[in-house]
């Protein structure tokens, strides 16, 4: 089994084939210190750390992950705050760094005896239609190198091997929303007790904590900015604007660490599976930041797909490998929507013709609606959490 990519479906997966006494290996393009400091996502959705405490990777989160359970929307109209944690299914999120969670898989993972190629590029995959398809690749010196196998898991995102090997037949469906952010770390505590969204004329700012001594903040930003456009005191003038911090407080300012602009969009292949190819995590699917859905997919995926090999190579039982595509997919087109849901709750449409007054009214109305049904709280909070 040769598996593309070692990030959080990747590693998930490595771990979860070696501890059934499947033989795999894991190509990755990076070093182990560059694949330690990707810092991604932070909010691991309960169904994802059950998953991760089922097989015996929960350890780290365990012991330094935080549970969450509330977010704070601010308006034009004032500020309401959901206790998600006691609606719905009465689930929690752990805040718990992406990293942080990458480098606990990849200890396990190794520590058990696992095999993993660092500094390893995957150029292509050959004859996935065969039983035994080829990974053609290049090592950390340059030097082209061919890896087989019965399987081949694509875990390497959206711009990987997995994907450009794809045949013509695979579907892709994309959805660019329109909307840009500039991500940025900053090294400054928390400024609230919650996962803070602001809707504001002047665009979208959002607020989300990631360690006692770092944040992750959002700016919605015109397309094409660049991310050094602003100094960061700029930066901050336009945070405490649109998380109205006259009104609710000030932001506990710091360094910024990391600027990144992420254009949204929305980007899925079916099927999931083509012949000896597999694929999971980004791979598979693309979702915008706006509902942290991106590595409790993947982590789901990768079980899932665990379960099928193991059925198929141990057992020689196919039943669940015929059915991975589509129960991923399932998955995968719910948390989509939810996305999308959110992308349009935060956003208001451009211009100020008919059509952007008719949408910030539909907007508004969503907003209140929220704030003040409990049936919509129910609803927010199981598709919040839920993968």
């Amino acid at each position: 089994m040769v598996i593309l990519g070692a990030g959080p479906a990747g590693l998930t997966l490595g771990n979860l084939l070696h501890a059934h006494g499947i033989d795999c290996v894991v190509l990755e393009r990076s070093d182990r210190a560059a694949l330690g400091a990707r810092a991604r996502a932070g909010f691991l959705a309960a169904n994802t750390v059950r998953t991760l405490e089922r097989h015996g990777l929960a350890d780290g989160l365990r012991r330094h992950g935080r549970p969450h359970g509330v977010c704070e929307f601010r308006t034009d109209g004032g500020r309401f705050r959901l206790d998600y944690g006691s609606l719905g299914r009465r689930e929690l999120h752990t805040v718990y760094p992406q990293q942080d969670l990458v480098a606990d898989l990849l200890t396990h993972y190794l520590d058990a005896g696992g095999r993993i190629s660092f500094g390893t590029e995957a150029l292509a995959v050959h004859d996935a239609d065969g039983v035994r398809p080829v990974v053609a690749a290049r090592d950390a010196h340059g030097r082209p190198t061919r890896w087989q196998a019965r399987y081949v898991a694509g875990c390497d995102g959206r711009h990987g091997a997995a994907r450009r090997s794809l045949p013509p037949t695979a579907l892709r469906h994309h959805r660019d929303h329109g909307v840009s952010w500039l991500g940025l770390l900053a090294e400054a505590p928390p400024s609230l007790d919650a996962v803070g969204y602001a809707t504001h004329r002047s665009g979208f700012a959002g607020h989300m904590a990631r360690t006692p001594e770092v944040t992750r903040y959002y700016l919605q930003c015109e397309r094409g900015t660049p991310a050094d456009a602003w100094t960061d005191e700029q930066v901050w003038d336009r945070l405490d604007l649109r998380m109205r911090a006259a009104d609710h407080g000030p932001l506990r300012r710091g360094r910024i660490l990391r600027r990144t602009v992420v254009d949204l969009s929305s980007d899925v292949v079916e099927p999931l599976r083509h012949g000896s190819l597999l694929l999971a995590g980004d791979a598979a699917s693309l979702i915008s930041p706006s509902a942290a859905k991106g590595a409790n997919l993947a982590v789901l995926e990768a079980e899932l797909l665990a379960e099928a090999l193991v059925g198929d190579l141990a057992h020689g039982d196919a039943t669940a490998l015929e059915r991975y595509s589509r129960r991923c997919l399932a998955h995968i087109w719910r948390a989509q929507e939810f996305s999308c849901w959110m992308i349009r709750l935060l956003h208001a449409a451009p211009g100020t013709d008919g059509e952007s007054f008719f949408h910030e009214s539909l907007r508004r109305s969503r907003l209140d609606s929220l704030c003040t049904s409990r049936a919509h709280q129910d609803w927010f909070a199981e598709n919040y959490v839920g993968v």
